[in-house]
């Protein structure tokens, strides 16, 4: 059988020699992309070239609308996160998400935080919603400043926000100190 098979494939290609040439050569201009293509390639390549954005937008674990939220980095004294998570420190600043799409608040979440820092503002509440009603899964925003918070470096620990700040739909942030609180805190530890 296997015999009769390749007699019948050597039979049809019998008339066939190689090619002499082995490189496709193309008609001039056949695949140059149109104005508006390189244009967009060259925005995306700007873009991608000068996002000092690093949160991923790539997958994220689902929360619920009512699942708390905590994080902690190593070093960070348990009475400090206790105080954090308790709502004791006076919130310096705010950022309300509610409302916007996930680049909107990628963005904003990232520039507010890192703005935050440079003025050494510590103490932060972000309005992120529960999400309940979002499509089409419930909480998405929520899950992605959940993942996103984590990922910034100055970041010191979170926790879902106390009744009276937003509850769910909040949570406090705690950032490190910048280089100049950093100074003046060894300035005054060092005159002792």
């Amino acid at each position: 059988m296997q015999n009769d098979d390749l007699d019948l494939f050597l039979l049809e290609m019998s008339g066939v020699k190689p090619l002499s040439q082995d490189e496709v050569m193309l008609e001039p201009g056949e695949f140059n992309p149109t104005l508006a293509q390189q244009a967009r390639r060259k925005a995306a390549e700007l873009e991608m070239e000068y996002d000092a954005n690093y949160l991923s937008m790539e997958y994220v674990d689902l929360v619920k609308p009512d699942e708390p939220f905590t994080y902690k980095k190593d070093g960070v004294q348990d009475g400090v996160y206790r105080n954090l998570r308790l709502g004791k420190y006076e919130l310096d600043a705010t950022l309300n998400l509610l409302g916007k799409s996930l680049t909107e608040a990628r963005r904003e979440l990232f520039f507010f935080i890192e703005d935050c820092h440079k003025r050494g503002i510590r103490t932060l509440l972000i309005q992120h919603g529960m999400g309940r009603n979002s499509k089409p899964h419930p909480a998405i925003l929520r899950s992605y400043v959940f993942k996103w918070l984590p990922q910034i470096p100055i970041v010191l620990a979170c926790n879902t926000a106390q009744r009276q700040h937003g509850g769910y739909s909040a949570s406090y942030v705690l950032l490190q100190k910048n280089a100049e609180q950093k100074r003046e805190n060894r300035e005054l530890h060092s005159k002792r």
